[in-house]
């Protein structure tokens, strides 16, 4: 009986199923609990496998729904700004990006500060058509960020466009409706 579970339950890991897969945790433990290993903790521990090890044939990605693919264009923006402005910088760059989040060509707009660095941050841009980031640039928000960040930069900032590889649907990149970004 707990080898026909155990194969059920495989079964069902497989195919993504997160209760099947604490049902397996719990087989798991009660068979490796045991005074002498039988053949059913064997046979738990042959199939207890990382998802991450499976064929990707087993593995849902957001890449293999039926969504259709999308074409994004992904802007990295890259600054270094002067020494005692960095949060400043990130005041009025949190502002912009909280606004931008908001139109409907931006599927993404993040901003990143590096770590050993606090002066160098990078603006992740994904626009949602060749159109948005034109149509980006003419809101009141990116204008006003623009102006207010002129004087911290300790040079001219870069971007370098990028065309979207994975994820290949919009649901990988989109934040959705409801999501809370804080």
């Amino acid at each position: 009986m707990l080898m026909w579970r155990l194969a059920t339950c495989t079964r069902t890991i497989v195919r993504g199923n997160i209760s099947s897969r604490n049902r397996l945790r719990s087989i798991a433990t009660a068979a490796s609990t045991a005074k002498a290993p039988s053949q059913q903790s064997l046979s738990v521990q042959r199939h207890a496998v990382d998802a991450t090890q499976m064929p990707t044939s087993y593995r849902t990605f957001s890449s293999q729904n039926t969504n259709p693919a999308v074409n994004y264009v992904c802007v990295h923006v890259f600054v270094s700004v002067k020494p005692g402005t960095e949060n400043d910088f990130l005041a009025a760059s949190l502002a912009n990006a909280r606004a931008s989040s908001l139109e409907s060509g931006i599927a993404r707009f993040d901003v990143i500060q590096q770590e050993d660095d606090a002066t160098k941050f990078v603006l992740v841009e994904v626009y949602k058509n060749a159109d948005a980031p034109a149509a980006h640039k003419e809101t009141d928000h990116y204008l006003a960020w623009r102006e207010s960040v002129e004087y911290m930069m300790a040079e001219p900032r870069r971007a370098i466009k990028y065309k979207n590889i994975f994820p290949a649907t919009a649901g990988g990149w989109d934040y959705g409706d409801g999501v809370s970004l804080e």
